[in-house]
């Protein structure tokens, strides 16, 4: 096979915009909070989907310590019964 040839100009126009979006920050780095609480459902209900699933960091902007720490304190609340596992 022949190698494919270098691309000269733009980008494709769906792309054109990709990286002109605001970096998002880690809220719970910004507010130097070690631990997740699972009994903070207010808080945890942000990062919760109207369908009841949990946000991807690209959406949230969490840093991946915290995203994990995100997603155990949701399940954990969840099976206490402060969050729903699916949205009516």
């Amino acid at each position: 096979m022949a190698p494919k040839p270098a691309r000269k100009g733009k980008r494709p126009s769906w792309r054109s915009g990709a990286g002109s979006q605001r970096r998002r920050y880690c809220y719970f780095c910004k507010e130097k909070v070690v631990e997740i609480d699972y009994k903070n459902y207010n808080q945890l209900k942000r990062y919760v989907s109207d369908r009841g699933k949990i946000r991807s960091r690209r959406v949230t902007g969490t840093c991946r310590r915290h995203q994990n720490q995100l997603s155990t304190a949701i399940k954990r609340a969840r099976e206490m019964a402060l969050l729903p596992y699916v949205a009516r």
